[in-house]
């Protein structure tokens, strides 16, 4: 190497000043840029926890969102290095065009998870039937919820195929309406049946007395004539009222003489007329 061609003056302003001016202003740029995103973000984490979001899609939403941030000071420091950022913002937004195609059932379920949070058609501890299952919700997640049926399983449900079908929320309201049907058969005493039906209801405690219950003939069908018994009670005590009301009501019928028929057919048999004998 010929040192004695070497201009150090061109050196001094190439490299020295310039690139050393540029270094110096990418790193107040990246210094900078951080302090002030992290300003941005409290700001915007404190107006999330005073809307009373959940605290999961607020830890989401701010991961994704101090990610951008960093990545838009990443590139305007770069900048000032003189990298053409161009072509890198434009590498970006294809990869994240193939991430987003490659990952779109999950893209869907995360979008059917923060539809979840943030509209609640229900919440956990809730009894559900939602995509073909019924239980207690366990967990809301961000992709997927959880599930313990009444058998004591767990099921894992993806949040696109909640959100797109039917939600049933059995624990939505602090009363339900149980219907029942108990039928007698046509030659038993109407009114004493349904004068039992009435007994059995008034007598039982978890009854609410608002809204009035319903006891009613509703049907003359084709074996027996069927009451329904439409009582109020708290959402707690639906199963167990149900199942009581069944049994008592089995055992005042049978007390009383009063049937309750099952389905039957009558079958006539007719007798088809020999050629022979007609001849």
């Amino acid at each position: 190497m010929n040192f004695d061609s070497f201009d150090m003056t061109a050196f001094w302003e190439t490299f020295v000043v310039d690139w050393g001016t540029n270094l110096f202003l990418a790193i107040i740029t990246f210094v900078v840029g951080r302090f002030v995103t992290k300003l941005i973000s409290k700001g915007i984490k404190t107006l999330l926890n005073k809307s009373n979001m959940d605290a999961m899609l607020v830890n989401f939403i701010m991961s994704i969102l101090n990610a951008l941030l960093l990545l838009f000071v990443i590139i305007a420091t770069l900048s000032q290095l003189g990298v053409d950022t161009t072509s890198l913002v434009a590498l970006l937004a294809a990869a994240g065009l193939a991430v987003g195609l490659a990952l779109k059932d999950s893209l869907q379920n995360f979008a059917a998870g923060v539809m979840l949070i943030i509209f609640k058609p229900f919440k956990i501890g809730n009894y559900v039937e939602a995509a073909g299952t019924a239980g207690i919700v366990e967990n809301i997640g961000i992709f997927s919820s959880q599930f313990r049926t009444g058998d004591n399983k767990e099921v894992i449900i993806p949040n696109g195929k909640i959100y797109q079908g039917t939600i049933t929320n059995y624990s939505a309201k602090d009363t339900r309406r149980v219907d029942m049907v108990f039928g007698i058969g046509y030659d038993d005493d109407i009114q004493q049946a349904k004068k039992i039906l009435q007994q059995l209801i008034e007598t039982d405690d978890r009854v609410l007395k608002e809204p009035e219950p319903v006891i009613a003939l509703s049907e003359l069908g084709e074996s027996s004539l069927n009451f329904i018994v439409r009582p109020w009670v708290k959402a707690s005590d639906y199963w167990a009222l149900k199942w009581d009301m069944n049994e008592k009501v089995k055992q005042a019928f049978d007390d009383a003489d009063i049937n309750i028929p099952y389905p039957q057919m009558d079958v006539h048999m007719t007798q088809i007329p020999n050629e022979s004998n007609s001849r």
